[in-house]
């Protein structure tokens, strides 16, 4: 990796050198303010000197647009102080200069692509027609290989930004502003992702060294975007570095370690990029064990092709794999789980320049996501027992799931971007989706009836014994976007998405809407409204907490769920790199999909199989229960407020940088006839990340983060187990039939109840705290190329309530157990140590 000097004698000589130029642009005699000069010249990658086509040139009102070549010509008063050069994917210079008439034509401007320095250094500068989305923040690769405690994943990262909530502290999964976690849209390269994880969540599917940015947007987005109800993760590749015939890196994490390769193809024409992830704590502790611990590899290439007159083809592939096959056996338990996960990406995208004034881009790919899992067992379990002393009251149980499953994704999409005007953009497009899911769930074995929604994926007792589904669907959507500067102050935005599925054959219109006011020249008002929608299927399954079942037999009786949002927002320059943003939200929610209650029918058949004495009649449960039969019964809304202040490294002289917010927020659900809190409602959550250069060679980052818990439900008692008369105990002939369990002793069997569906959610986790710091050092040998890093997860090994774990304990002052809740799930204390390499 490049060093601190390094970074900072590169930076010094690339601005130098655009300084040059524009003076050799612009150079001759100082005219009268009342003069207009023609400015002209040629826009250029730094990296290649390859022509930019699209790429502006602005003043003030007045914009110029880079044709094949990369030429340019914009009128401008003789006393203009300032001209602004950007391009998509490369960072925008913003120049502080004497105005000059053009001396030559032919001169060039170079601009350096994103993400080319891994040192983050902001360079404020923004189009005549920009996005005015609020709610979104980009994060830098940087960010991500840099953040303590992120693990260089970019979902644990967003986990610090101001209304996200990681959904548990080991996977990936995120709920954000009152989403749940499937309501989230991820997309790299215009390509929908379905499984962004790897190693089973713990891991993300994106290698942050070889992105050019991610931008998450919390709340009304982009009409480019839609089937999804509550925030988008934006990921950009980065192209290889074409200024060479080879580079590399290589880095160590505390999970994985990964090499790149890339360079320029011959003749200046594009570029080659690839990537290689893996494992490598599995290499070493299987030459010493009998077991296939969890691991994962994955391979990632990228061509970039220069046609010629700025059209660019780009090929791009990815494939993955991830499993384990172990076995446990001990004193108290006995069990086995096998688990492959496969992801394989191909896709082909077209950029070409649409006259002086528009670009288009195709993308073609074919996407699938393989699962299947095979786990069992039988183990002592602590949530059921007698009232015995010791472990002999202790219930065992036997579980058993298989499960497979299949998203096939072919996708088309077609973005075109026209710019009539220089106040005026407009942006149409439209996608397809060829969608295979195929569905295999076997559960033969017992549920568990400490998940209070029975629908949930975590072995609810409302899930089917089998269910086999196979489904093709069609989805499609097209949108319009028409954006308007219409003063230096104000800029509009206005959108339609139609969005239709076959799977539900519904057609829906899609309005968005979103504006910046300039309040002076620091300050900027923001509001955003639009109505965002999402259609049922199995492809959002990977992310879902709750099974719903979707037949084969053609269209579903469903509609796509729907949610409007409201967001007002002032962000305001407080001094040179230092920005603060208020911001406040609502969202609603209707038609969600949920489970159905059952009927009465469904019901008296799932309790006849009771065969309990009058005494414990009381422990049949008899309430209605969650099925996995879905309805657009779902309603709720999520509202509140961020308060977030970032510090960027505005030169690599800057000591402190990084960021701090914090989130008052609201979420609940209408269901089943009561409002109860959302799953992931989290009223208050602060969070700060700092990152304090001590020195040239030294970097500490620390990131602390303070929040309330999440809802849960409490336990209103307990009932009396019950077991299969398999053995036809009674003598009544009825081997089927449910008895009342009990020990070896002839005691019965207890288990909490959570009560039925009106008590979901009346109780709230413990509070949430946890630092995390890392240090980063970079040797002076190797001219700043490596370094070393030492990463705390966890500093004060605080034992957050991940998951409240309830289990039995003898009571001897009663005839039955009493309940004991503890604190499980979390993450402990875990320092590693990584380093990055570049050659």
């Amino acid at each position: 990796m490049i060093n601190a000097p390094t970074i900072a004698l590169m930076k010094s000589r690339a601005s130098l050198a655009v300084r040059l130029m524009l003076c050799l642009l612009f150079a001759g005699d100082v005219v009268s303010a009342e003069r207009v000069v023609t400015l002209r010249g040629r826009i250029v990658d730094a990296t290649t000197m390859q022509p930019i086509p699209g790429a502006f040139v602005l003043f003030e009102a007045q914009t110029a647009t880079a044709d094949a070549q990369g030429r340019f010509s914009l009128d401008v008063p003789a006393a203009a102080r300032e001209v602004t050069i950007s391009a998509e994917h490369f960072d925008s210079r913003h120049e502080a200069v004497s105005v000059l008439e053009a001396a030559s034509p032919d001169a060039e401007i170079a601009l350096l692509p994103k993400g080319y320095f891994t040192e983050e250094i902001d360079v404020v500068a923004s189009r005549e027609i920009t996005a005015a989305q609020p709610s979104t923040i980009p994060v830098k690769p940087l960010d991500v290989m840099s953040v303590a405690g992120g693990a260089e994943n970019v979902f644990r990262v967003l986990q610090t930004l101001p209304g996200v909530s990681g959904t548990d502290e080991f996977s990936s999964r995120l709920s954000v502003r009152g989403g749940g976690p499937d309501q989230n849209l991820t997309v790299m390269d215009g390509i929908e992702i379905h499984n962004p994880y790897r190693l089973f969540g713990l891991v993300s599917a994106f290698n942050p060294e070889t992105v050019d940015g991610f931008e998450l947007t919390a709340g009304a987005f982009s009409a480019k975007y839609g089937d999804r109800l509550s925030s988008i993760l934006v990921v950009d590749n980065r192209a290889g570095l074409a200024g060479r015939p080879f580079a590399g890196s290589t880095a160590l994490s505390m999970t994985d370690a990964n090499v790149i390769a890339e360079g320029g193809l011959p003749r200046n024409k594009g570029s080659w990029l690839v990537t290689g992830r893996r494992t490598y704590y599995d290499l070493i502790v299987e030459r010493f064990i009998d077991s296939d611990l969890p691991s994962f590899s994955d391979l990632q290439g990228k061509l970039v092709w220069d046609l010629g007159h700025g059209h660019h083809l780009t090929l791009f592939g990815l494939t993955s794999r991830e499993g384990t096959d172990a076995s446990f056996t001990g004193d108290d338990y006995d069990g086995a789980i096998y688990a492959r996960t496969r992801n394989d990406l191909v896709s082909s995208t077209l950029f070409m320049p649409i006259g002086r004034h528009g670009s288009s881009r195709t993308i073609a790919a074919f996407y699938e996501n393989t699962e299947e899992a095979d786990f069992g067992g039988r183990f002592k379990d602590e949530g059921r027992r007698s009232n015995a002393p010791g472990d002999e009251g202790f219930a065992r149980t036997n579980f058993k799931v298989t499960w497979s499953g299949v998203v096939r994704d072919a996708s088309f999409r077609q973005e075109l971007v026209l710019q009539p005007a220089a106040r005026h953009v407009v942006e149409a497009g439209f996608e397809a989706h060829r969608l295979r899911n195929v569905v295999d769930l076997r559960i033969p074995g017992a549920r568990n009836p400490t998940e209070a929604n029975s629908s949930s994926i975590q072995g609810g007792i409302g899930l089917p014994d089998v269910l086999e589904s196979r489904r093709s669907d069609t989805r499609a959507g097209a949108w319009l976007l028409d954006r308007l500067r219409l003063s230096n102050a104000l800029e509009v935005e206005a959108g339609l998405r139609l969005d239709r599925s076959s799977i539900n054959a519904r057609t829906d219109v899609s309005p968005r809407f979103s504006s910046r006011l300039a309040l002076g020249s620091s300050t900027r008002l923001r509001a955003a409204a639009g109505i965002h929608r999402q259609s049922p299927g199995y492809e959002k399954l990977v992310q879902a907490d709750y099974l719903m079942e979707f037949n084969d037999d053609g269209a579903l009786d469903l509609d796509n769920e729907r949610s409007g949002h409201l967001l007002l927002g002032v962000e305001r320059d407080l001094t040179a790199g230092v920005t603060a943003r208020i911001e406040a939200y609502y969202k609603s929610f209707d038609r969600l999909i949920i489970g159905r209650l059952e009927n009465a029918a469904q019901t008296q058949a799932r309790i006849s199989r009771y065969d309990f004495p009058l005494e414990l009649v009381e422990s049949v449960p008899s309430e209605t229960i969650i099925t996995t039969d879905p309805v657009n019964d779902g309603r709720g809304k999520a509202y509140g407020f961020d308060v977030y202040v970032a510090r960027r490294a505005t030169s690599p002289r800057t000591r402190l940088s990084g960021w701090a917010s914090y989130t008052y927020g609201i979420a609940d659900r209408r269901c089943y006839g009561r409002t109860y809190p959302f799953d992931y409602d989290r009223r208050h959550a602060a969070t700060a990340v700092f990152n304090w250069r001590l020195s040239d060679r030294f970097m500490l980052a620390l990131t602390g983060r303070l929040a309330s818990g999440f809802p849960i439900t409490l336990p209103k008692g307990l009932r009396v187990s019950a077991v299969t008369d398999s053995e036809d105990g009674d003598g009544d002939g009825d081997r089927e039939e449910l008895i009342p369990e009990h020990d070896a002793n002839g005691l019965l069997v207890y288990y909490p109840y959570l009560g039925d569906v009106s008590t979901l959610n009346d109780g709230r986790q413990p509070a949430y705290a946890r630092v995390d710091a890392r240090l980063t050092y970079t040797p002076g040998w190797g001219g700043g190329r490596a370094r070393l890093y030492l990463d705390v997860i966890n500093l004060l090994n605080r034992k957050n309530p991940g998951m409240i774990e309830r289990t039995l304990e003898h009571d001897p002052d009663s005839d039955r157990p009493r309940i004991v809740e503890s604190r499980e799930g979390s993450i402990p204390f875990i320092p590693s140590f990584g380093v990055h390499v570049r050659f």
